[in-house]
């Protein structure tokens, strides 16, 4: 792997915040090699002295010293080898990261999946988080509730400028305006209508064309009378034209009226059985259906059909981009309160919360079963990409002066060990 490779690897490194770590680090390693040196010295001075006839106690302190340097070298030995070889001797079993680093990979990313993402471990995480209560909480905040809203209006308006309006008018129109025409009309259209009449929902529609028809008579009194002087007789007389316009128009009042006022009129169960009929037809008689389809036909052949979805996205659009950065609008307003209500029922209905911890974690216990191989193949992934040498000497670079302490124990522990052990030699001998 090239230097460059692996530079982009570490995209994101921070080099003062290096300069830091290796600076740490480095006085960490001269405070643990003064722990070494100062035991060094100490024995040496031991030495000297117990060749020039010292007292018994010296003998103590220098087998601690001793003890100390034993220590402070093997740890020493230790921490480095995990890195290098020690003092670049190619010694068996050292240079441990360096030759064991896609080993390491694997195994920190089989550690994170059984330890990490394990559907039980996700599920009692989840639930002690309490996620919907939470957000339920958090949303039901007007404050944050109109955050999200001009969250979502930016979102909004990004969409709307990254899309074409060629590509969204073509999706309109197959998803919608085409597929509208592609079934036949007749049948479902019958199945409809039989399923209101079986309602009953053709009773307020008929009262409805009654009150209409009867409203129209009040004041069709006019229109008869022009009628009857257009059509009739030239050689009929004038008051007679108007007796017979004053009777049509009371008899049309009446009529009407009582067609109104009784729903079991016949008028009106005529209409009833007409319906019935036609929704029967419109699912089962051919001719009926082709007679469907040819209005279907007239209807899609229009021009206002044609540009339905331009025109249909170009409002959209326009709503959204009028929208989204008015914090008044309509738009980002209706978002708000949408926000707010989904919040305070997440907050107050227990079990809708429930039921949303539930979808969450049913749904974070598939990702994880299914691609919980594949989240975690990135860690392995991502070191086996890492130069061996370089990965090595960053990784010392975070953990190093934490491992020096390692040393400056190891100098400690050695030389306490070492005094004791020499203090049992010389009671028991």
């Amino acid at each position: 792997m090239t230097r460059g490779s692996f530079a982009e690897s570490f995209a994101g490194v921070d080099p003062k915040a290096d300069e830091q770590r290796l600076r740490a680090l480095r006085r960490m390693k001269l405070v643990a090699l003064s722990f070494l040196l100062g035991a060094t010295v100490i024995f040496l001075a031991c030495a000297w002295a117990q060749s020039r006839g010292a007292a018994p106690w010296v003998g103590y302190v220098r087998a601690a010293a001793e003890a100390g340097m034993v220590g402070a070298l093997a740890d020493w030995f230790a921490v480095t080898a995990l890195f290098k070889h020690p003092l670049g001797i190619p010694i068996p079993h050292t240079a441990i990261i360096k030759r064991k680093k896609d080993q390491l990979g694997e195994g920190l990313g089989t550690f994170v999946r059984e330890n990490f993402l394990a559907p039980a471990v996700i599920e009692t995480k989840l639930r002690e988080a309490e996620v919907a209560g939470r957000l339920g909480k958090w949303l039901s905040d007007r404050a944050h509730a109109e955050r999200v809203a001009a969250e979502t209006a930016t979102v909004l308006r990004v969409l709307v400028e990254l899309l074409r309006d060629e590509d969204v008018q073509q999706v309109i129109d197959k998803m919608i305006v085409r597929r509208i025409a592609e079934p036949q009309w007749g049948p479902p259209v019958g199945r409809v209508l039989a399923t209101m009449l079986a309602e009953h929902r053709q009773e307020a529609l008929i009262q409805l064309l009654c009150d209409r028809a009867f409203e129209w008579s009040l004041n069709a009194g006019e229109t008869i009378e022009r009628v009857i002087s257009r059509d009739s007789p030239s050689w009929s007389p004038r008051f007679v034209d108007q007796l017979v316009g004053d009777r049509i128009h009371r008899e049309l009042m009446d009529f009407t009226d009582k067609v109104r006022r009784d729903p079991n009129h016949e008028l009106r169960q005529s209409a009833t059985r007409f319906l019935f009929e036609f929704a029967d037809d419109l699912q089962h008689d051919a001719a009926t259906i082709a007679k469907a389809e040819t209005v279907k036909a007239q209807l899609m052949a229009r021009d206002e059909v044609n540009h339905a979805a331009a025109t249909a996205w170009r409002t959209i659009k326009r709503l959204i981009l009028e929208g989204v950065d008015d914090p008044s609008s309509a738009l980002r307003t209706r978002v708000a309160d949408s926000v707010v209500l989904i919040g305070e029922s997440l907050r107050d209905d227990v079990e809708l919360r429930d039921k949303v911890d539930n979808w969450i974690v049913r749904a974070a216990q598939h990702l994880v079963s299914q691609y919980g191989v594949e989240i975690t193949a990135i860690i392995t992934e991502t070191i086996e990409r890492w130069d061996a040498d370089e990965a090595s000497r960053r990784i010392e670079l975070h953990v190093g002066r934490d491992l020096q302490f390692i040393r400056i124990n190891g100098t400690v522990v050695g030389a306490l060990a070492g005094l004791v052990i020499y203090s049992v030699v010389q009671i028991i001998f």
